[in-house]
């Protein structure tokens, strides 16, 4: 059956499709509502902020006298002093009892399940009161008076490492654990010792595991160490109790408090930011 090309469509006889025809235009999809809700948002920020600034009670003057105030700087002396000790021995401590609960021993892998389980179960405060009251159960360890041998600032270096350490350890152990089987294993195949595989194989690339939360720790601890306060170890914070326990400003002196504590977290993070690109270096989440 012939059929005239007369009566076909221009575009049927026409042969391949232009390639200069008009593309359709890209209209973007308005967000009218996620922009209205960003403009109420600023201007509740906006409104919460100006109400903090204008307002006399914060009595703003008087934290400018005390933010660099010599006893404030020599209470967040001694709080960026412990918090740097805690972590180091903290790490130290969790690193060893990491590698005690994956070793194949079931003594020292249940030791290590034991401490962690049992520190993580008490909150801190207790662990610095019983530390802080040792010395009734032990009024003597060799010879030497607990009460002249621990002083508080031992204390809270004791009872925060300790502390610390079990976490640590459960930070470490997941790092190690996320360490590709087939790495070990090569290590394995060239004669590794198996100290040398952990040092030289699996912590470089556990690190990328590590940093976050460990990160996350160091900012914790800082902050977390404001509770050596109650056994008079004069960090920031027991630092401006003193000064309004006699002067009555309470507001004020704890908005100096903050404030530092603000401005250390915000810089701890900058640094946890770079640690963490140092250590992602050639996988997706260098950045």
């Amino acid at each position: 059956m012939a059929v005239s090309t007369d009566t076909l469509p221009e575009s049927s006889v026409a042969g391949p499709a232009k390639t200069d025809a008009v593309q359709p235009r890209i209209v973007p999809v308005r967000r009218t509502g996620q922009w209205a809700a960003a403009v109420v948002v600023l201007l509740l920020l906006a409104g919460a902020v100006s109400s903090v600034v204008r307002n006399d009670a914060f009595q703003w003057d008087v934290v400018g006298d005390y933010f660099t105030s010599a006893s404030v700087l020599r209470g967040l002396g001694l709080t960026l002093w412990l918090t740097a000790v805690v972590m180091v021995l903290g790490f130290a401590l969790g690193t060893l009892l990491a590698v005690m609960r994956l070793s194949a021993n079931p003594v020292l892998r249940n030791v290590s399940r034991g401490y962690t389980w049992l520190l993580r179960s008490t909150p801190i405060l207790v662990q610095l009161l019983f530390w802080f009251n040792i010395g009734a159960l032990y009024p003597q360890i060799l010879g030497v008076k607990t009460v002249n041998l621990l002083s508080p600032v031992t204390i809270a270096i004791i009872g925060l490492t300790l502390h610390e350490a079990a976490y640590a350890a459960e930070v470490v152990r997941g790092g190690i654990l996320s360490v590709e089987r087939g790495q070990i294993q090569a290590a394995e195949s060239l004669g590794l010792g198996r100290r040398r595989r952990l040092r030289r194989i699996v912590l470089p690339q556990a690190m990328r595991s590590i940093v976050p939360p460990a990160g996350n720790m160091l900012i914790g601890t800082l902050k977390g160490t404001s509770i050596v306060s109650v056994i008079a170890v004069q960090d920031l914070l027991y630092s401006v109790q003193l000064v309004y326990h006699r002067t009555y400003q309470v507001v004020p002196l704890l908005l100096v408090a903050t404030i530092w504590y603000v401005v250390v977290t915000s810089l701890l993070s900058v640094a946890q930011h770079y640690v963490e690109r140092y250590y992602a270096r050639g996988t997706a989440g260098a950045r």
